[in-house]
C-alpha cells in the first residue's frame, strides 16, 4: 500500500513540477503516472550500477556526483516517456533535486512508526 502512495504522490508531483518549472513538459494525468513508474524502474535497476562506475567521482566530490546521476535518470526517463520533455542537463538536475526533496516529505509522513 506505501508503493502506490508513493507512486501516487510522485505523479501529483511530476505533474505540479512540469506545470511551475519552465522547460518541463507532461501531456496528461497518465504520461506522469508513466514516469514515476518508469522513474521508480530506473532507481531500481539503473542507478546503483551508475552509482557503482561513478563511484570514485561521487567520492571525490564528496557525494555531490549524486546529483548528475539523478538528473541523468531524469534525462533517461524523458528518453523513454513519450509525452515527457526535460529541456537540457540543468532544467532535469533542478527537476531532480525539487521531486527528491517532495518525495522525502512524503516519505516521511507515510513511514511506519516502529514498535519496540
Amino acid at each position: 500500500m506505501k508503493t502506490l502512495i508513493n507512486i501516487f504522490f510522485t505523479t501529483v508531483f511530476v505533474l505540479l513540477l512540469a506545470h511551475l518549472l519552465p522547460g518541463v513538459r507532461v501531456n496528461s494525468f497518465m504520461t506522469a503516472l508513466l514516469v514515476a513508474l518508469v522513474l521508480g524502474l530506473l532507481n531500481i535497476f539503473v542507478k546503483p550500477l551508475l552509482v557503482l562506475f561513478t563511484l570514485p567521482a561521487t567520492i571525490f566530490t564528496l557525494g555531490l556526483f549524486l546529483l548528475v546521476i539523478n538528473a541523468i535518470i531524469i534525462m533517461l526517463c524523458d528518453e523513454l516517456v513519450p509525452g515527457f520533455e526535460v529541456d537540457g542537463f540543468w532544467r532535469a538536475l533542478l527537476f531532480s533535486l525539487v521531486l527528491s526533496f517532495c518525495q522525502s516529505l512524503v516519505s516521511g509522513f507515510t513511514k511506519e512508526e516502529k514498535k519496540s
